[in-house]
């Protein structure tokens, strides 16, 4: 009797937990989305994908919509150039749409400029997650690969450019330059000149306190001398300001007495010129005084050559044959 009752527990246990693993599993199913209907896509990375694992979330602005569910290496035999070739399934439960597009969800979203990324999760274990947002400024990329499901194009993270420029960076070009630098310095440095530029450079702070003493000096030698200087321009533009009106005034006056004696000359002026005139009444009587003192002059020169050639006519008067 005891034997059967501890072999239905044991039964009962056992249903109980096989009904608890099949519960788990559910939920662990309807959690991770699979039961719903889901997108698959596929993503290519030139980069290394070191940290990325199926199962890796797939974000939309830090909102989880998918998961990685396959990563695959690619060999271009061509150019043996390798290729990460990531597949993951999106689920647009969680993306609300205000206008049902046209075309697809995710090649609406492509349209507009999305773009995958691979990103740290955490520092500390150093895994990877594929990161979407949207970069319409950057050209889309689709490398060329066989496959049925949507290609989301790809865009290197900041981290990843800064890497693939200092790879591509000649380093050893660069050390030699650096050596050939150093040495350059180094020989500079052994120059007699530049051995010479510590004692130089002593003098000439020397000179400079000398040159500091002696200002100083002279300052306090000069400074009373200065400060009376200073008084004396101070009062004599004190005197000045005081002065000025007054001479203002004084040359406001002077001026205009030259302006009016100006006025005066310039009247003056005009009689004259009236007066000195070739039409003029002055000017034509002039001529004729001037015209009879010539014959006034003619005559008295006649008389003087009278007198000289026959002194006795003044008393006898003028002989017949002068007549």
């Amino acid at each position: 009797m005891s034997d059967e009752r501890a072999h239905s527990v044991a039964i009962g246990g056992f249903i109980i937990g096989a009904l608890l693993i099949a519960l788990a599993t559910l939920l662990f199913v309807l959690g991770s989305g699979l039961g719903s209907d889901r997108t698959r896509v596929v993503m290519v990375f030139d980069s290394s994908v070191k940290g990325l694992s199926v199962g890796a979330p797939v974000t939309l602005r830090g909102v989880e919509i998918g998961q990685v569910t396959g990563i695959n290496l690619l060999l271009d035999s061509n150019t043996a150039k390798l290729i990460m070739q990531v597949e993951a399934d999106l689920s647009g439960e969680s993306i609300q749409m205000t206008e049902q597009p046209s075309v697809a969800l995710i090649d609406d979203l492509i349209g507009r400029g999305l773009r995958a990324q691979l990103n740290l999760q955490s520092l500390l274990t150093g895994l990877l997650y594929v990161q979407l947002d949207f970069h319409p400024e950057t050209p889309v990329a689709l490398p060329a690969i066989d496959t049925e499901y949507t290609q989301i194009p790809t865009i290197p993270t900041e981290l990843e450019r800064i890497v693939s420029q200092i790879e591509g960076l000649d380093i050893a070009q660069m050390a030699a330059d650096l050596q050939s630098i150093a040495t350059n310095v180094n020989a500079f440095v052994q120059q007699a000149p530049f051995q010479q530029l510590p004692a130089d450079i002593g003098q000439t702070l020397a000179s400079l306190r000398s040159l500091t003493a002696q200002v100083e000096s002279t300052l306090s030698t000069a400074g009373p001398g200065i400060d009376r200087v200073l008084n004396n321009s101070n009062t004599l533009v004190s005197e000045a300001k005081n002065a000025l009106p007054r001479l203002t005034s004084l040359l406001e006056d002077n001026m205009n007495v030259l302006r009016s004696a100006t006025e005066r000359f310039e009247g003056t002026m005009g009689e004259i010129d009236g007066l000195v005139s070739a039409d003029s009444a002055t000017t034509y009587r002039l001529n004729e005084a001037l015209r009879e003192l010539a014959l006034a002059g003619r005559a008295l020169q006649m008389l003087a050559k009278t007198l000289e050639e026959q002194p006795e006519s003044l008393l006898r008067g003028k002989s017949e044959n002068s007549q």
